[in-house]
């Protein structure tokens, strides 16, 4: 196991272990092309996964995440309306602009290099 891996797991499980309320306010959503960066539950920051730059424009910023949604190859769709999972698109809607992504590769914590990276949500007087 690389070291990364290693580390990687031991976090994982230290969150698994943890009891007590959850006191992190920001989360990651991978999916193949995009990065999902939430504090709070809303959308603050959208990323491009290969250029590794800010979306400033996306739909998904500002908004609430309502839930996953899971796709099956006979068509069927079933709502999470938790915590969204590997596997599953993230759900966004908002004024009847709703939004799905693609599905899920991963769900990370971002590291603190990245939110201090993250563009300004303040609106331009």
């Amino acid at each position: 196991m690389s070291e990364s891996a290693a580390v990687a797991n031991a976090i994982s499980q230290s969150e698994e272990n943890h009891k007590g309320p959850e006191r992190r306010r920001h989360r990651v959503y991978l999916t193949r092309n995009t990065e999902y960066h939430f504090r709070d539950g809303f959308c603050v920051a959208v990323r491009d996964r290969r250029t590794n730059e800010f979306l400033h424009g996306h739909l998904a910023l500002r908004r609430r995440i309502h839930g996953g949604l899971k796709f099956f190859m006979n068509g069927a769709i079933v709502p999470n309306m938790g915590e969204p999972r590997p596997g599953e698109a993230l759900y966004f809607a908002y004024e009847g602009r709703d939004l799905v992504t693609s599905p899920l590769e991963a769900v990370e914590r971002p590291t603190k290099d990245i939110v201090a990276a993250y563009p300004s949500t303040k609106k331009a007087k």
